[in-house]
């Protein structure tokens, strides 16, 4: 699966017109590969505040979208344990930044 963080935020503001405060995270699309439905993506929106309990809670990495990315993986592999697959096998990772400014995870 690919994890792409979008380039317009989706955050709404309240009715005194801040933004919401408190991590945030958002699916706003999913895509698969009709010839492949295992490959496709995600594309997510997420806040400063979202990163920064993931950081509070163990979850490293070099950019706001690896750490995310790390996070979406144990989410995934948490629910496919749960569902008694057997994802310790399940691949490598392929990082690809876009010219858009996203990141494609594979």
């Amino acid at each position: 699966m690919k994890v792409k963080k979008t380039t317009k935020t989706t955050i709404k503001k309240n009715k005194k017109g801040s933004k919401k405060t408190g991590p945030m995270v958002k699916v706003l699309n999913m895509n698969v590969n009709p010839d492949n439905p295992r490959n496709g993506f995600f594309e997510l929106d997420w806040n400063d505040e979202f990163v920064e309990n993931l950081k509070q809670h163990g979850y490293l990495g070099q950019s706001d979208e690896e750490i995310v990315d790390r996070w979406f993986q144990t989410l995934c592999r948490t629910i496919g344990n749960e569902q008694g697959i057997d994802v310790t096998g399940s691949g490598y990772v392929q990082i690809n930044r876009t010219p858009d400014g996203k990141t494609e995870i594979s």
